[in-house]
């Protein structure tokens, strides 16, 4: 990752934004969680807030101690970091390991037959090939919780469906493209439901209130019905979309 590669573009009076690649893959993330934890030392008390996505960073700084200059400086001192690094040194299974049970059935996810057909797979091996990936947490946006997982192996990866439904359910377990994901709470979406994950993706009453964070890795692990009961995970969810 060359530094004449980056991009810096100004996002708001007290906010840059810089751009490491045009790609989405394991190396660029983790040197977009290295050039994170450089800029979080180096910026201290300047700082307000930090937010890393596929292959960016949004830098929010506090205007009364620093300036669009002297944080540019940081970036670029921050990149220079990780470009010292060999790309072996550069761990692409770093972060927390989560592991996050869910219910995979016709019954806690309408998509799932219908997914399978269409990539000529049975339900079954849909399951096996969603558990058997280890997925990097590219990003958390849309909604509180809401982790960016990829990627999806390529033989079970799907469009996003053409009419979205109004209300998918909390803990909806879902593919688009080669992503996968987990609903934190109840919302819109077009994404293809799978599975019910048990796991609270977010709770404000908690510290910390998401189970994970960028540049985590999370793997998927089936459970049955009554394990997801017990679990605490409410099987009348999809009623009122009947």
């Amino acid at each position: 990752m060359p530094t004449d590669a980056l991009k810096i573009s100004v996002a708001g009076e007290n906010s840059l934004i810089v751009y490491l690649s045009t790609r989405t893959e394991p190396l660029i993330a983790a040197k977009i969680q290295r050039m994170t934890e450089a800029l979080r030392i180096n910026l201290k008390s300047c700082l307000i807030d930090l937010i890393p996505s596929y292959a960016s960073i949004l830098v929010i700084y506090n205007p009364l101690l620093t300036d669009h200059f002297a944080v540019s400086k940081s970036i670029y001192a921050a990149a220079q970091l990780a470009d010292k690094a060999d790309e072996r040194a550069l761990d692409t299974t770093a972060g927390v390991l989560v592991k996050l049970p869910v219910y995979y059935d016709v019954e806690s996810g309408p998509d799932l037959a219908g997914l399978a057909a269409n990539a000529g797979l049975t339900v079954e091996q849909v399951i096996a090939i969603h558990q058997s990936v280890e997925y990097r947490v590219y990003a958390i946006g849309f909604a509180p919780g809401f982790a960016y997982l990829g990627e999806v192996d390529e033989r079970i990866a799907a469009s996003r469906l053409a009419t979205p439904r109004q209300r998918v359910p909390k803990g909806a377990v879902a593919i688009a493209d080669r992503q996968t994901a987990v609903y934190p709470a109840v919302s819109p979406g077009g994404w293809n439901l799978i599975g019910l994950c048990p796991t609270l993706m977010f709770d404000p009453n908690t510290e910390p209130s998401m189970p994970v964070k960028t540049g985590d890795r999370v793997v998927f692990e089936a459970i049955n019905r009554q394990a997801f009961i017990d679990l605490g995970g409410d099987l009348n969810c999809f009623e009122d979309q009947k």
